[in-house]
């Protein structure tokens, strides 16, 4: 799928630590989050490659985003293998004074705000609430149909 840029220190503390997470605390973390964690996850210091396969697109990308919004991880390169391909979804890195209405109209067009309900469920994680997402994150904006 290719190579995935992410703010560093943006993301997640694994354990408390803003220091890239091992192989098996991304394992750990995959699962927790309802995705496979069968994949093969190497850490080279803020660089995560990860291969074996994913059933859909959407399944990849939150495998991606899982890994790099994790403090501490700078890229994620994909070597994934989708079984079934569907248009892939736009990233997004959120900024200062972001609000996920906003988003969804400058993705969607004006007047699609209330597409924002599409964002929240194309990002859970590691959007919990609606109303706290945080600059830096890495959000997947789902192609409408």
């Amino acid at each position: 799928m290719g190579l995935f840029s992410f703010i560093k220190d943006a993301g997640a503390k694994i354990f408390g630590s803003a220091k890239a997470a091992t192989p098996d605390a991304l394992q750990k973390e995959l699962a927790g989050h309802g995705l496979p964690s069968d994949v093969a996850i190497s850490v080279d210091g803020d660089k995560v490659k990860v291969s074996g396969k994913a059933m859909t697109t959407e399944e990849a990308e939150k495998i991606i985003l899982a890994l790099g919004n994790t403090a501490g991880i700078a890229s994620v390169e994909s070597d994934l293998i989708v079984a079934k391909e569907v248009p892939a979804a736009v990233f997004y890195t959120v900024k200062k004074g972001d609000t996920l209405w906003k988003i969804a109209e400058e993705h969607y067009g004006k007047g699609q705000g209330a597409k924002y309900t599409d964002i929240v469920k194309a990002n859970t994680p590691p959007v919990k609430n609606p109303d706290l997402i945080q600059p830096g994150w890495v959000l997947r904006i789902p192609a409408q149909a």
